[in-house]
């Protein structure tokens, strides 16, 4: 098994297994807070404890690891992510700073390689003139060649003439014969856009695994439907798992049920194993796209109120099914009204098997943007967890951002953080990648620094949410994972940082303290400008990356 210091791909047997001790740094532990060391055996935390005590315990048959002063974490767990999407995003044209349609056609007209041009990341609420660009004008800047770029919300996308063509988008909903497409023409030409070799999928599918490890996740949620990849995508990334060199994944499957017996074939015929059925199942789309599903209408484009793409019947039948065999269920919902189609269907079903049973199922919502307190008492009352995406606020929640252009006054009502935790609904983050970056630190300061005030949590409500709460939110019966004390399995991170404190998301309390007697671990500042930065990522005692300057 490898360990800590071993090059990847180097498994010892286990009788030559060495004990490694990290040492010299802070390691963020409820089984002592002033722990400056830790020791590995195996795939196992054996130990942490105080400096002195890890000079009496160390010996020759041990690897020691000067942390210098780093931060040592458990490791970081994405609730929602899409491996093939984030590749895609990371090695295609990079679209998030585009500012018109002249520019993201210069973008296209300087895509090397042949085959489709595919982006990710465009935003047209953020350019100077949001109109876009006509289908002629994407084929001529790409001299021919079929054209996809996704929006930043991933729920539209910008196509040229010849995917339609290839995808033969006339006549599907969402497509107007303009270059925008929504709906059902969107998971049309994405689909289109997605027909590559094997051994290229998984290369995009690598090169996210890779981003994730080099910040600090040992695992990620993979959230997958037949709109997004199709079963062989789910297999592709289910596959990773064999290498354990690299993060977990947990892999989730969008398909509807309507009984008992369709659930557990649909479970059967995927080919791999997988949590539930409660991968990006839509109910509705996005606040950018304008597709989620709204009880009242956009207030930049009155009389749209979005769509919903499952009834409430629909999604009773999914809950009644999942829950009779025992399995998550689960959806991708962002409105309110979209939120309420849910509560309507929980209810449903709730009367059909009992409440208990939905309970037990551990079902769980994706997003879930827009709740207020009656829906949070709801989804509380059935212990619903939701996975939510704190970067959505931070990239969309200020003043003049899109939440407002498009909701206007709801927007302060988005993304309940707090009110969720008061409520007793189980919470787990996440990033949504490629819609934000795997930047775990960005997330928790994206909780502290919430657009409203009254729904900030501290930055260790936010930090367990992104550990301990991810391996909850998947039913992990290992009432230690995402912890490092003696028993755990070895998943972490360490840190380079250049100050820790205690950090809290009321104003009206001093926002840091070291003083001892709190005895509450310490966190890294993230008021500096700068996330930390990531020298190691150790999954259950297998090294997943490292930083050059680690062992300088």
């Amino acid at each position: 098994m490898n360990q800590p210091g071993v090059p990847a791909g180097q498994d010892r047997p286990t009788k030559d297994r060495k004990v490694t001790m990290y040492r010299n740094g802070s390691i963020y532990t409820a089984a002592d807070p002033f722990a400056t060391a830790m020791v590995v055996d195996g795939d196992t935390v054996a130990w942490v404890g105080s400096e002195q005590a890890a000079t009496s315990i160390a010996d020759s048959s041990m690897d020691i690891m000067d942390l210098r002063g780093a931060l040592l974490a458990p490791g970081f767990v994405d609730s929602h992510a899409h491996l093939t999407e984030t590749g895609l995003a990371l090695s295609g044209l990079q679209l998030t700073a585009v500012r018109s349609a002249k520019e993201l056609l210069d973008a296209v007209s300087s895509a090397s390689g042949t085959g489709t041009v595919l982006g990710h990341g465009w935003d047209e609420t953020t350019w100077h003139d949001p109109t876009l660009p006509t289908l002629e004008e994407i084929e001529r800047a790409s001299a021919g060649r079929p054209v996809y770029l996704s929006r930043i919300d991933v729920h539209s996308a910008l196509v040229s003439s010849s995917l339609v063509a290839a995808a033969d988008l006339d006549g599907l909903d969402g497509f107007s014969g303009e270059a925008r497409v929504v709906r059902a023409a969107h998971t049309a030409a994405r689909l289109t856009a997605r027909k590559f070799p094997e051994a290229e999928r998984r290369g995009y599918q690598k090169l996210a695994l890779e981003e994730a490890a080099a910040n600090g996740y040992v695992a990620l949620a993979e959230m997958a439907a037949p709109h997004i990849g199709g079963p062989e995508d789910l297999r592709a990334a289910t596959s990773w798992n064999d290498n354990w060199n690299q993060p977990e994944v947990l892999p989730y499957w969008g398909g509807l049920a309507t009984s008992a017996e369709h659930a557990q074939a649909i479970l059967d015929g995927l080919g791999t194993r997988v949590l539930g059925l409660a991968g990006d199942l839509n109910i509705d789309g996005s606040i950018g796209s304008r597709t989620a599903a709204l009880l009242d209408d956009y207030s930049d484009a009155p009389g749209q109120r979005g769509s919903l793409f499952l009834s409430v019947d629909d999604a009773a039948k999914h809950l009644v099914a999942t829950s009779l065999i025992g399995v998550q269920a689960g959806f991708h919902v962002i409105g309110d009204a979209g939120l309420g189609a849910v509560l309507d269907a929980l209810d449903a079903a709730a009367s059909e098997v009992g409440e208990q049973r939905i309970r037990a199922a551990g079902h769980r919502l994706e997003h879930v943007e827009m709740a207020d307190q009656a829906a949070i008492d709801q989804l509380a009352k059935y212990s619903v967890s939701v996975s939510v995406q704190p970067a959505f606020d931070a990239a969309w929640g200020a003043a003049g951002g899109v939440y407002e252009q498009r909701l206007g006054g709801r927007h302060k009502t988005m993304n309940p953080f707090a009110s969720f935790y008061a409520s007793g609904v189980p919470v787990a983050f996440g990033s949504d990648s490629p819609v934000t970056p795997l930047r775990p630190w960005s997330s928790v300061r994206a909780c502290l620094e919430h657009s409203n005030p009254e729904q900030r949590i501290s930055a260790r409500a936010a930090f367990l949410g992104h550990t301990r709460a991810g391996w909850r939110a998947t039913r992990n019966r290992n009432p230690l994972m995402g912890q490092l004390v003696p028993g755990a399995p070895a998943s972490f991170a360490v840190w380079e940082v250049d100050e820790l404190m205690v950090q809290v998301a009321d104003s009206r309390v001093q926002s840091w303290s070291t003083d001892p007697r709190a005895r509450t671990p310490l966190l890294p500042a993230l008021d500096t400008g700068s996330d930390p930065r990531c020298l190691q990522t150790v999954r259950e005692g297998h090294e997943l990356f490292a930083h050059e300057s680690l062992r300088v």
